[in-house]
């Protein structure tokens, strides 16, 4: 398996100044509005501590409510089904669709899906997938996997979709106003609900006491995709429960706060049974989830409400894009789930990170992420999974390190000598710190120097 290297993919986004000024903006206002939400409510540690709580209450009691919600959607109407993993959520979903003749989906957002990589596979079986969410749409049109948990496009400018849609869907791609491109969208997408033969939704929430699950959106296009064709399935991860309907309270309060700075979805809607003649299907998928809940340092990241808040934050991300990660799931969120997943083809991930904690701080269910990616490091170690290059430069470093007498010798050496080398020998391919910026200026004399001179006791 060849390895993400994200290092190298995220040039690209660099190296296009306009996109990464939009987008490094972008996300630092909705972080910004996320704090301003937040701060106002008196609550809100509290909410985060209830949040947490709940959610390490059902995980390890997952199996328990996992029956009970069988039980209940059972008894409500809906047929469940159980997958293992990506390819038997895949069978299933080809399975229901093909049994009943269908050729069209129109789908929602859903993580998991892309997680599965269920639309290439149903595409190669003859039925036509079409993304409803503004931003999936946009993505799908473009040939690409979103970018991000929420907003899937937020690397693309409106020129760009512009461009985009006239090159797709025939809309005038000189024309970049954003609620001209939206209504396109709209009307372009207006047709297959009402064609399709089944909708897929995926789930925010699902409840083990009511045995229903509830979808949060803000351009109601979930709903018109399980309420338009006649059959709805809906694919959920099994991380997505809790206990009791008056636990959603909690988390719905956090979610768009957390996520778009914002009180609330526009729309919060819940699925409890089938329409009168229709049929609704749920796919509980583990997909790595069961393995991942019995690792001792790294479950906690089952805890996470895809809000996308430590994305929003993340100093690399933010200058990075999306894409770069090479995975369903970027960002902070990303770089703790994806190892999971596949360890080798994810190695790079963990490093791509300042370990500053500002993704803990704003996670809304307070999973320990910067702590987690820091163990991952390890991880990746202790299996020899580091490429030979960090390898030897961490070997080299922790040897500078691990002696005063060298590390003093090193500093002053990189002080008195950096300055003067030929800038060939400081800017170039080997060295990655000197791509994007300037090394700064040395200061006159080390702190330990300084310290001597002025604070050292006197005999």
């Amino acid at each position: 398996m060849k390895r993400v290297d994200h290092a190298g993919a995220s040039r690209k986004f660099i190296a296009a100044t306009r996109h990464i000024e939009f987008h490094d903006k972008r996300l630092w206002d909705l972080r910004q509005k996320r704090d301003a939400e937040s701060h106002a409510l008196p609550e809100w540690e509290t909410l985060r501590e209830l949040a947490s709580g709940i959610k390490e209450h059902t995980l390890t009691h997952l199996a328990d409510y996992l029956e009970q919600f069988e039980r209940n959607a059972t008894a409500n109407g809906m047929v469940v089904h159980w997958a293992h993993d990506a390819a038997e959520h895949n069978r299933i979903v080809h399975g229901i669709l093909s049994e009943r003749g269908v050729t069209l989906l129109v789908k929602s957002k859903s993580m998991l899906t892309d997680e599965c990589e269920m639309r290439p596979y149903l595409e190669k079986r003859s039925i036509r997938i079409v993304e409803t969410d503004l931003g999936e749409r946009i993505q799908q049109l473009d040939g690409e996997p979103p970018s991000h948990i929420v907003v899937p496009a937020v690397h693309k400018l409106r020129g760009d979709v512009a461009e985009l849609f006239g090159r797709t869907i025939g809309t005038d791609p000189s024309n970049d106003d954003v609620p001209y491109l939206a209504e396109s969208q709209r009307q372009d997408t207006r047709g297959y609900y009402l064609s399709a033969g089944a909708g897929m939704t995926g789930a925010n929430f699902a409840v083990a006491e009511t045995g229903s699950f509830i979808v949060c959106t803000n351009e109601g296009n979930a709903d018109l995709s399980a309420n338009l064709p006649p059959l709805h399935i809906a694919s959920i991860g099994i991380e997505k429960l809790i206990p009791k309907i008056e636990h959603l309270g909690v988390f719905v309060r956090m979610l768009s706060r957390s996520a778009l700075g914002s009180p609330i979805t526009q729309i919060t809607s819940h699925f409890r049974a089938p329409r009168a003649g229709g049929e609704m299907h749920v796919v509980l998928v583990d997909n790595g989830r069961s393995e991942r809940l019995g690792m001792e340092d790294f479950w906690y990241s089952l805890k996470c409400i895809r809000c996308g808040a430590c994305m929003n934050t993340c100093p690399v991300y933010r200058r990075s894009g999306g894409l770069s990660y090479g995975a369903t799931y970027s960002g902070p969120i990303g770089v703790i789930l994806d190892p999971a997943q596949d360890l080798r083809k994810y190695s790079a991930l963990p490093f791509a990170s300042t370990l500053n904690g500002s993704c803990s701080n704003v996670c809304p269910v307070k999973i320990n992420i910067h702590e987690q990616i820091y163990k991952w490091r390890q991880v990746i170690a202790e299996r020899h999974e580091l490429p030979m290059v960090k390898k030897e430069a961490m070997r080299l470093a922790g040897k500078v390190l691990a002696s005063p007498r060298l590390y003093r010798a090193a500093v002053e050496a990189a002080a008195a000598g950096i300055e003067h080398l030929p800038r060939s020998l400081v800017y170039n391919p080997f060295n990655a710190w000197g791509r994007q910026r300037e090394v700064p200026a040395s200061p006159p004399q080390t702190f330990r120097q300084w310290y001597l001179a002025n604070r050292r006791e006197q005999p």
